[in-house]
């Protein structure tokens, strides 16, 4: 029996070291004693934490759709469901670029090659998704959008973001037309696509850009 983890913070520590050495330098970087090495602990307390590489891997994909999660959540309703929308990919945006190494795993972006991640695991995050699709309810519900299928609307909101999210960690978005400008091009553009009024899109935009400054 593995012995009982006495320190509370070095899971969290192994994880976040993890994701940066596949980030920065790729799969073949990421072995038990290079890691050990860096968060100054032994190769003993990797098996105690993970068992595994693989289950090392997958505790960083949960981890990252953890703070999505927390992050998305955090974005409180108002009475504008487009501006909540709005404020929602602001968040999902804001999430990826803090924790850039956590979201190239999550998405595979870091090449994984050699471990295994289930189809489940890949699936694990999907419930960030129905933060999303609830704001699209309500703004059905309002009148703001036609009536379309929520979770559909939902999905191509995530692929556009997903899309402007991997560029801009990519370093492919510079002026004139850099990450911001492109949201609120790319966004807008969605919204207006799912029914909303013109004139109404732009207040909701300024209110959800406005919200995202207080909580810088």
């Amino acid at each position: 029996m593995s012995p009982r983890p006495v320190d509370p913070n070095l899971r969290p520590r192994l994880i976040d070291a993890a994701a940066k050495l596949l980030g920065e330098e790729g799969p073949a970087a990421l072995s038990t004693r290079k890691l050990a090495a860096m968060v100054g602990t032994s190769t003993t307390a990797v098996y105690t934490y993970f068992g595994g590489m693989d289950d090392l891997v997958r505790a960083m994909v949960h981890e990252g759709f953890r703070l999505l999660g927390d992050r998305m959540r955090a974005v409180e309703e108002s009475d504008d469901p487009v501006a909540d929308v709005l404020a929602l990919g602001w968040a999902y945006r804001d999430n990826a670029r803090e924790h850039w190494h956590l979201y190239n795993v999550m998405f595979g972006g870091s090449g994984l090659s050699g471990f295994s991640l289930t189809d489940a695991d890949r699936q694990h995050g999907r419930y960030t998704l129905d933060i999303l699709v609830g704001a699209v309810k309500r703004c059905a519900a309002t009148g703001r959008f036609r009536p379309f299928d929520p979770e559909l609307v939902a999905h191509q909101l995530w692929i556009a973001l997903h899309g402007l999210v991997t560029l801009d960690l990519g370093g492919y978005l510079v002026e004139p037309n850099t990450a911001d400008v492109c949201f609120e091009a790319q966004v807008g553009a969605m919204i207006l696509g799912a029914g909303d009024d013109p004139q109404r899109a732009q207040e909701s935009l300024a209110r959800a850009t406005q919200r995202r400054l207080q909580t810088q």
